[in-house]
């Protein structure tokens, strides 16, 4: 195995970033102890990560984007270390949560807010019923754009099926992190230990899945929440930029192309060879195509760019295989 092959962040000009320790603090929003971590000046923007996860999932571009930018990466209410909120973990409430965060942290002017996974979500449902807390949308692998979504999920949606797989094993943890990225170097055993440490939270458990069925079920997403953050989002004025990995196994890059339709203003953007976390697996290529999507002009024309061999085709969804992690089958139906 070469030097960058064993060490990923090498590889992606961030030496060391992955195994950094982050310097997390505390604050407290609505009255409930938050985890979070500020650094750097200039514009605000704020890191939302994805369900079941924790703002480590940031790392690499909290650190890159601290040279320039205020930089806020926050455990959601729930996970790692931030505590459940009092009321439902649906959307509505994740949103009112970030809400409530910026006034905690004293972000009086609109953030720039980049999710991943449910984190994307997030940040247009705040965009909708808070827009001008928002300075952009910047959406990673995000939910919201289809039905599909990977059978392990999909499985946790049942009763009580989902409360026994989400039982902590270091078996289980290990294959969601190996899930998450294309090149399984990034699956490190220093992540599937934290995977680990962060499924044995005493609310880990009941968090996610109040969330998972609040927007979903054994399907895949409903219909009826997509439709309407899209259609909102759609008639907003907000620059928004739409990035995918082709490799995603968690929500198929066929996503991307429901979110050209639906959002035909955003920017979009498709990483070759890359799984659900590109803000990782392809650090440094993110981070620039951040700085190009502040820096352009609010009303410039929308662009699609990637590997052109793929951008602005049409991407076929499929999902995983449950009798083999390294096989995948097309979706029976997209959006």
């Amino acid at each position: 195995m070469s030097a960058d092959r064993a060490n990923p962040a090498a590889a992606n000009g961030t030496a060391a970033s992955v195994s950094t320790p982050d310097r997390p603090r505390h604050v407290t929003v609505a009255g409930r102890r938050v985890r979070h971590r500020v650094d750097g000046d200039g514009p605000p923007v704020v890191l939302l990560h994805g369900i079941g996860r924790t703002l480590r999932d940031f790392t690499e571009q909290h650190e890159l984007l601290a040279q320039g930018f205020r930089v806020h990466s926050v455990d959601l209410p729930g996970y790692g270390g931030s505590l459940p909120m009092a009321g439902p973990h649906g959307l509505p409430g994740l949103a009112r949560f970030v809400g409530d965060y910026l006034d905690a942290v004293g972000v009086d002017r609109p953030a720039h807010m980049v999710g991943n996974s449910l984190g994307g979500a997030v940040a247009m449902q705040l965009a909708v019923t808070e827009p001008a807390r928002v300075a952009s949308l910047a959406l990673v692998g995000s939910a919201g754009f289809g039905r599909e979504v990977t059978l392990a999920l999909r499985l946790l949606a049942l009763r009580p099926l989902g409360r026994m797989l989400l039982r902590p094993n270091r078996n289980a943890a290990r294959r969601v992190e190996r899930a998450l990225f294309h090149d399984p170097a990034f699956a490190t055993a220093e992540r599937i230990a934290y995977a680990l440490e962060v499924a044995r939270q005493p609310y880990a458990a009941r968090v996610m899945l109040e969330t998972l069925r609040s927007l979903g079920g054994f399907r895949g997403a409903r219909p009826q929440w997509r439709e309407e953050l899209l259609t909102r989002v759609a008639e907003l004025d907000v620059p928004t930029l739409v990035v995918w990995g082709d490799r995603d196994l968690i929500l198929p890059a066929a996503h991307l192309d429901a979110a050209r339709a639906r959002l035909p203003r955003a920017r979009t953007h498709l990483f070759r060879d890359c799984g659900h976390m590109p803000q990782i697996e392809r650090a440094e290529e993110f981070h620039r195509l951040l700085l190009d999507f502040w820096a352009a002009p609010a009303d410039a024309a929308p662009i699609t760019t990637g590997d052109q061999a793929g951008a602005g085709e049409s991407l076929t969804a499929t999902i995983d295989d449950p009798r083999d992690a390294t096989r995948r089958r097309p979706a029976p139906e997209a959006g």
